[in-house]
């Protein structure tokens, strides 16, 4: 942290509240790292359901309908958080809720496939939730020239996080498998522990970051709308959808995320299941290559918000894909453990690179007084691409009857794509556009 300096923010913004503010990626991360990527993921096709033909499907089609609920509710919620000036009040909601929903998944054990899906669908709404509502806090605390370092001070600092809860719930596994506890009693301890970090970390964000946005009176700037709460919202958004042309470039950039994150999406919702059914990995074994993963993308975040910040945000989203793609080819061609871990460490240094770039591009591309509400619409993009890409991942194993390397291969189109739509988003263009 030794360039976190002053005149990276804007004027009246204390370096604590930027620490405050990435103190959330950092409580935040577990949630992603635990339960979606390296335990639940695995114990819910392995242990929950059996390990049945089916159950990657399953899994997929359960993120699938959380992220539907997402893309449904987040863009309203995000207006009315605009409108209220609310964002921190629904971001300790939100945080609640996912705390809560992921302590729930302590109580699920074999069969209890239900119970399995709509805690996950719980937790990652209101996780979802989250994500949004700080992302849209980076442009009230970081000058523009300055989105792709901040916005990668916090996607590194949230790995650590991410490390934190990974590491502790290893250690407990392997305490308990010394003992010879089966995984149906030592993954909802680690659901535990991941809720509990989540909520501890969290606090942090609470006590130091502050809620700079006034509150909109509903029958000024949103246009002479009666309604109130909600309905304001809606009726805001609304406006904002039929104003869409005006900012072209940011719905360019909708576009590319709905492609290169449904590429994100799959390794993060399938990297242990496809470690454990392709190559034969044990659930010790996968949570250290997740944690090597963090590592790898903590660096890279970090690292690379000074590059982005040097070479442009679009171009290092470009960077970020071309290693996307090299990172699917090999996993793809892996037989070994060795190469596959080589692929790992690529996805990891992409992961936080890209995800920072991306964040980074949409804060400079959304006008000031709708910044909760166009990161909705942002969200509503990453949502979109959580259906689309884990889908066809389990959709792929289902009909091929269970062939994890050909659903991988194809997960590398979603980056080529990503590529190809990227190339319409004019920068300049999109930052006048959210100026005027």
């Amino acid at each position: 942290m030794a360039r976190f300096s002053q005149d990276a923010l804007n004027p009246g913004v204390r370096k604590r509240e930027v620490f405050g503010w990435a103190a959330y990626d950092f409580a935040n991360s577990g949630y992603t790292t635990v339960v979606l990527t390296a335990v639940f993921s695995a114990y819910f096709v392995g242990g929950v359901a059996g390990g049945a033909s089916w159950a990657t499907f399953v899994w997929t089609l359960t993120l699938a309908v959380s992220s539907l609920l997402v893309m449904l509710t987040m863009p309203a919620l995000g207006a009315y958080a605009d409108l209220r000036a609310a964002k921190k009040r629904l971001l300790v909601l939100s945080t609640l809720g996912c705390v809560l929903a992921t302590a729930a998944l302590a109580t699920v054990g074999p069969g209890d496939i239900v119970w399995a899906v709509v805690f996950i669908i719980l937790s990652n709404l209101f996780f979802s939730y989250g994500e949004s509502l700080i992302a849209a806090f980076l442009p009230e605390l970081a000058r523009p020239h300055s989105l792709g370092r901040v916005s990668g001070w916090g996607w590194s600092f949230g790995y650590f996080g991410g490390m934190l809860a990974l590491g502790a719930s290893l250690g407990y596994v392997l305490w308990a498998q010394a003992q010879g506890l089966p995984a149906a009693h030592f993954v909802p301890v680690t659901m535990l522990i991941t809720a509990s970090l989540f909520a501890a970390a969290s606090l942090v964000t609470f006590a130091l970051l502050r809620e700079r946005a006034q509150p909109q009176a509903p029958g000024g700037a949103a246009g002479g709308a009666a309604a109130s709460g909600m309905g304001a919202a809606l009726a805001q958004l609304g406006r904002t959808w039929r104003q869409a042309r005006h900012y072209q470039d940011f719905t360019a950039l909708l576009a590319c995320a709905v492609a290169y994150q449904a590429g994100i999406s799959v390794v993060v919702a399938l990297a242990a299941i496809y470690a454990e059914q392709a190559l034969g990995f044990k659930q010790t074994d996968t949570m250290m290559l997740i944690f090597l993963v963090n590592i790898a993308a903590a660096a890279g975040a970090f690292a690379w918000g000074y590059v982005q910040d040097r070479i442009g945000h679009q171009r290092a989203i470009a960077v970020t894909l071309v290693g996307w793609i090299v990172m699917t080819v090999l996993a793809g061609l892996a037989t070994s453990a060795a190469l596959f871990w080589g692929a790992a460490v690529i996805a990891g240094l992409c992961m936080g690179s890209s995800q920072s770039a991306g964040r980074a591009l949409a804060g400079a591309l959304a006008p000031e007084h709708q910044r909760a509400e166009f990161f909705g619409l942002w969200t509503f993009a990453i949502r979109l691409s959580a259906i689309i890409g884990p889908v066809t991942y389990g959709l792929i194993t289902l009909l091929s009857a269970g062939n994890h390397r050909l659903a991988i291969f194809s997960t590398g189109l979603f980056f080529v794509l990503g590529l190809v739509l990227l190339r319409k988003v004019n920068v300049a263009r999109g930052i006048a556009a959210a100026g005027a």
